[in-house]
């Protein structure tokens, strides 16, 4: 099966509708699929749910979407560098689940590996617990969380195969992985695609069975979400 696109529209053409629920990967703005964020936004698809740890910033990755007003609802861990992103939820403009973080990457993982739901011990006795069974296991107190099964997962990778075997660079694995095996379709970014055999079997990340698109996003800008620089020394 071929699932190398010429680009992200192509990649996402048939994929896209209203009301999806999206598993996106990164962290902050590292390892964003921002190529598949921009052609979501170009498709004009809107009421759309993201699970993802964080929302980007104003204007990059998630954030331009919520710029557009196509996003209904974010399941987000991290959300405190986004100003659109505050004043939409502060006016009841947009529905938030926050996860704690470790709690959305197993959710995430636990999706992708066909569990409803699981048991853990973080957020008793918080917010986080309202609404949700409780149960005992050795005396100690767990909530229930259920697993994410999304429609379709957005990810950006370091190099893939041509059979979609795909490898992540260190800090931009993070919930790449998770997110990627939890969508009924996966559709991939990647910096580099070498040939189907070339990589080290034991360094491969995602096993290319979870992805179905992939495209090449070479060139990228890396953008730092805070830059931070040394006053000059004086003269």
């Amino acid at each position: 099966m071929k699932k190398l696109y010429p680009d992200a529209a192509a990649a996402l053409d048939g994929l896209l509708k209203d009301g999806l629920l999206i598993a996106s990967g990164g962290f902050g703005l590292c390892g964003i699929p921002e190529r598949l964020l921009t052609a979501v936004r170009e498709s004009g698809v809107k009421d759309l749910t993201f699970a993802s740890n964080n929302a980007g910033i104003d204007g990059e990755g998630i954030g331009m979407l919520l710029r557009t007003r196509q996003v209904k609802k974010m399941i987000s861990s991290y959300v405190g560098e986004n100003k659109e992103f505050e004043r939409q939820f502060l006016s009841g403009e947009l529905e938030v689940e926050f996860c704690p973080q470790g709690t959305l990457a197993e959710r995430m993982r636990a999706g992708g590996a066909g569990i409803p739901g699981f048991y853990t011990a973080t957020g008793v006795g918080t917010q986080v617990a309202e609404g949700k069974e409780v149960k005992q296991f050795s005396g100690k107190d767990y909530i229930l969380e259920e697993g994410i099964f999304a429609d379709l997962a957005l990810v950006k990778a370091w190099k893939a195969d041509e059979s979609g075997n795909v490898v992540f660079r260190k800090t931009a694995r993070n919930f790449n992985v998770p997110a990627a095996t939890c969508g009924k379709v996966c559709v991939v970014e990647v910096e580099e695609i070498v040939p189907t055999g070339s990589l080290d079997p034991d360094c491969i990340h995602l096993p290319g069975v979870f992805v179905q698109r992939m495209i090449l996003g070479s060139p990228y800008d890396k953008r730092i979400e805070f830059v931070t620089t040394r006053k000059k020394d004086a003269a």
